[in-house]
Formats: C-alpha cells, sequence, structure tokens
C-alpha cells in the first residue's frame, strides 16, 4: 500500500483549529490585562471550547502519523518532525518559566503531542478496532475516575511535576496549559483508529476530492508550529498596545481574589458556601499580615509559603466550624 499523498482538507482543518486556538488564546489575553473578569477564559463554555480545541489538534496528529508512517514508518522525517516539536516545546517550557514562573508550562499541548506521537508509533501496525478500544478504555477510565468514583486513578504520589504529566496527580502543579499523556493519549489514538479506517476503504481519496486547492487557512495548518510559536507575542503585543491607549478599568483586588478562589475551591468539589467562608477568611488574614499585596506581586508562592499555608490551615478549620 502506497502512502496516501498530503490532503489540503486535513490542512484547512488543523488551519481551523489555529484559528480557534488563536481565538482562545487572546480571550486569556484580554482576561490577563484586565479587560475581562477573572476566570473568564478557565470556566464555563471557554473551558469546554479550550478542551475542544485541544482534542481536534491531538485528533490530527493521529491523523497525520497515519497519513506520513503507514504502511512503513519513515523514521528520518518523523525524528526531524519530532525533534522540532520537543524543541518548541522547551522554548514554550523555558520563556514561561522565565515570564510566569508560578504558572509556567512544563506540559502543554506541544509536550504532549511529542510523547504520544511516540507512544503512537506502536499502534499503526494494529488494526483499527484494537486501537479504537485502547482510544475508549482510556475516555471511559477517567469517566469513572471524575464521575463514578472521583479520585479512582489518582494518586499524590504523581503531584510533583517529575510526574503530574502523566495525569495521574490528585493536585497537579498549577500552569497555564496543562495538557497530560492520560486522558489526551485517546485523542490521538482516535485519530490513528479513524484514519485507519479512511485508508483501508478509500476514505482518503474522498476527501482528496473535497478540497483541490489550498486556501489561507490550509496554508496555515501547512506551518502550524510556526504559527503556534508566533500568534501568542503577536496578540499580546496587540492587547499591550491597546492597554496603553485605553488601560482596563481598575478591579477590586480583593473582589477579584475572591472571585477566583472561590472558582477553583468549587471547582475542587467543595460546598459552594464552605468555599466563600474559606476565601474571604484568608482574604482578611492575607491582608492583615501584609502578605495580600506580595503575594499578588507574585513576590511569594502561596504553596510554599509557609505564612499562607499557615493561614490557608486556620481558615479551612474556621470555614468548616460554621454552618
Amino acid at each position: 500500500m502506497l502512502r496516501t499523498p498530503r490532503i489540503p482538507l486535513i490542512d484547512t482543518l488543523r488551519g481551523v483549529a489555529l484559528i480557534a486556538m488563536a481565538s482562545y488564546h487572546f480571550t486569556w489575553d484580554l482576561e490577563f490585562f484586565g479587560y475581562l473578569e477573572p476566570g473568564t477564559a478557565t470556566e464555563g463554555g471557554w473551558k469546554i471550547y479550550a478542551r475542544f480545541i485541544a482534542s481536534s489538534f491531538l485528533f490530527l496528529v493521529g491523523i497525520s502519523l497515519v497519513l506520513a508512517h503507514r504502511p512503513a514508518i519513515r523514521w528520518k522525517p518523523f525524528g526531524r518532525r519530532l525533534g522540532m516539536v520537543a524543541a518548541a516545546a522547551a522554548v514554550i517550557s523555558i520563556g514561561t518559566f522565565i515570564a510566569l514562573p508560578q504558572e509556567w508550562i512544563f506540559f502543554g499541548i506541544l509536550h504532549a503531542i511529542t510523547v504520544s506521537s511516540l507512544i503512537a508509533l506502536a499502534f499503526l501496525p494494529l488494526p483499527s478496532l484494537m486501537t479504537a478500544l485502547a482510544a475508549i478504555g482510556i475516555l471511559i477510565a477517567f469517566v469513572i475516575d471524575g464521575w463514578v468514583m472521583p479520585g479512582v486513578l489518582r494518586s499524590s504520589v504523581f503531584d510533583p511535576r517529575a510526574l503530574a504529566w502523566i495525569g495521574l496527580a490528585e493536585t497537579p502543579p498549577r500552569s497555564n496549559d496543562f495538557v497530560p499523556l492520560f486522558p489526551w493519549l485517546a485523542a490521538v489514538l482516535a485519530g490513528v483508529a479513524v484514519a485507519g479506517l479512511l485508508q483501508r476503504h478509500g476514505g482518503f481519496q474522498r476527501l482528496q476530492s473535497w478540497q483541490q486547492r489550498p486556501n489561507i487557512l490550509t496554508r496555515a495548518g501547512q506551518h502550524s508550529l510556526v504559527f503556534y510559536l508566533v500568534h501568542q507575542p503577536v496578540l499580546i503585543g496587540i492587547v499591550y498596545l491597546a492597554s496603553l491607549v485605553a488601560p482596563p478599568p481598575a478591579p477590586d483586588p480583593i473582589e477579584s481574589y475572591n472571585r477566583s478562589c472561590e472558582a477553583s475551591c468549587t471547582t475542587g468539589g467543595n460546598d459552594a458556601g464552605l468555599c466563600q467562608r474559606f476565601c474571604a477568611c484568608t482574604g482578611e488574614k492575607l491582608v492583615a499580615q501584609s502578605l495580600f499585596e506580595p503575594m499578588q506581586r507574585r513576590e511569594i508562592d502561596p504553596s510554599t509559603d509557609q505564612r499562607v499555608l499557615d493561614i490557608a490551615g486556620q481558615c479551612t478549620a474556621e470555614s468548616m466550624e460554621k454552618p
């Protein structure tokens, strides 16, 4: 079986995913600069939107692996492409560690693509049904972990960054983009399975007939790595320049803290009333001990500073005592 040539429609779909990603990141940038309420980009519909975008990218990775490396893996092109993605992932990690040390990206979408691509190679020779069952099995396991038996797959052993990337941490480290291997590997395997079926039954030939000529989205999809690396600095620059001309309204720091704290607390499955009491308590004590402003400026790390940890412990006890 000959390797299927490049299909413009696949690149176009990747281009659509890139535009969706840029729109989400632009929302994140507006929030970061204070034009949107804290938590806008990480809650509700925007959170679902972000997961859909990540899933589409990883699914297309699986499709592309089949197009490029079945029936035989082309090791040299694969190694070259993998090296480029891994290098870009390292650049993202280093850059965010310098700019945002408390929330740096230690395993984001590029890291997930790198590791998942290596694992997915083992599935290329397998029947599509077997690969699909593996993807479904991962999803079912994490549905059970999230809804039926919460935490059954997770352990604090995986909490350190050295292991958190696997996806089994009880409390993952804070990060601006966290796409752990599990359950996201399922999206790549789903792409491999679907692509295998398309290749077996002539589906790629039909896809080729649906789009004959490239367009601007196709071009973007063909250079997705460059787009990924460049788009966010450009968007941040645009929002920064806008902030010089029309600065966002200054938010109430205590109100913003309470809103962010309560959102994070309730996301963990805690009672809303308890979260309100806990956040009000911690905010009050942080201000009283002159820790609030340094923490807002990220001069102290709330996850390691003993004074902050003591306040959190006191407020947890006090919040649970009240009705």
